[in-house]
């Protein structure tokens, strides 16, 4: 119900009857553009709920660093996927298109419209387009990575990545574990680069009608929210939120630990440098990430750019997709 005189759109979510394919309007975009806003203002006024596509929300305790909505914005409209498992648990890609489609099945039985929001790439892709058809996961291969890892740090296994695929390693960050144990084991198991089947495969396996909205604004200006967002999350408690998690038991060397922010702030609290320094770090560190996402998601010619500010654009191009 809304608590302003905003007008409720109930359109509902239909099937297209030309291919038989629910619809979802995508809200994506780098990290601080103001994604979430944007997604609850208008999920509210088309009767909408919100399938959270982020890779870190999915995470329980892990709510300032990863910016989730607030509670007044998950009061607003609802929110899918946020809390679904403790940091020390798995997630991935093939784990969130499960959930996120059972949601989606419960959402068109109510006739709701669906909004995918977030700034995880291979998630919303994922989604929309389908996984490639790899090879499942190998939790000898992954433990024997892993090992290696703690044996010889994140370097090694990027550096083993880099001189067996040179492509894979391109497109992942020295840092990302996860990603660089996934390229790894695809290329053990299948004898092929993950590069090339997702190339081939190219998410192309759609099984529902999207609108893609991105939201770009000068470089500059992105970069100047994402470091007052930072300095807002310290101010709001994140060094408290990581020595909250150290006391629950959960190791930093957890994938969701390893990520900016928390990274920087257990670095901290063991001394490594100071707070200033752990806020310049995140900052230079978000700026970066930021970037990387702006380079995934402009390869994507299905993506239509607005500006953030550009309300009225993005309300009539959901509009006429809806109808």
């Amino acid at each position: 119900m809304n608590n302003d005189n905003s007008p409720v759109i109930t359109y509902g979510n239909r099937v297209n009857f030309m291919n038989h394919r629910p619809r979802l309007v995508g809200i994506l975009g780098p990290t601080g553009i103001g994604k979430t806003e944007i997604a609850v203002k208008l999920a509210r006024e088309y009767g909408g709920e919100i399938i959270s596509a982020d890779s870190m929300q999915v995470y329980r305790y892990m709510d300032i660093g990863t910016a989730k909505p607030t509670p007044e914005e998950q009061s607003l409209v609802r929110h899918h996927l946020i809390d679904l498992v403790n940091p020390d648990e798995e997630f991935d890609a093939v784990m969130f298109v499960e959930r996120a489609r059972r949601v989606i099945d419960r959402l068109i039985s109510d006739g709701k419209n669906i909004f995918v929001v977030g700034g995880t790439g291979l998630y919303i892709d994922a989604l929309i387009g389908g996984l490639f058809d790899g090879p499942g996961a190998d939790r000898n291969l992954r433990s024997s990575y892993r090992e290696d890892m703690e044996k010889y740090g994140r370097g090694y296994l990027y550096k083993k990545l880099k001189e067996r695929d040179e492509a894979a390693a391109e497109r992942i960050h020295p840092n990302d574990v996860s990603r660089i144990i996934r390229a790894l084991e695809v290329l053990e198991l299948s004898g092929e680069s993950i590069v090339k089947k997702q190339d081939e495969h190219n998410f192309g396996d759609k099984i529902y009608d999207s609108v893609k909205i991105g939201l770009m604004m000068d470089r500059d200006r992105l970069y100047e929210r994402i470091n007052e967002r930072v300095e807002k999350m310290v101010a709001d408690g994140l060094v408290r939120e990581v020595e909250k998690l150290i006391g629950m038991g959960y190791d930093e060397t957890l994938k969701p630990m390893q990520s900016f922010g928390y990274k920087h702030i257990v670095n901290c609290i063991k001394g490594m440098h100071d707070i200033s320094e752990a806020v310049m770090l995140i900052k230079r560190d978000t700026r970066h990430y930021a970037k990387r996402q702006l380079t995934w998601f402009r390869a994507d010619k299905d993506i239509e750019w607005f500006a953030p500010s550009d309300i009225d654009g993005v309300r009539a191009k959901i509009e006429s997709f809806l109808i």
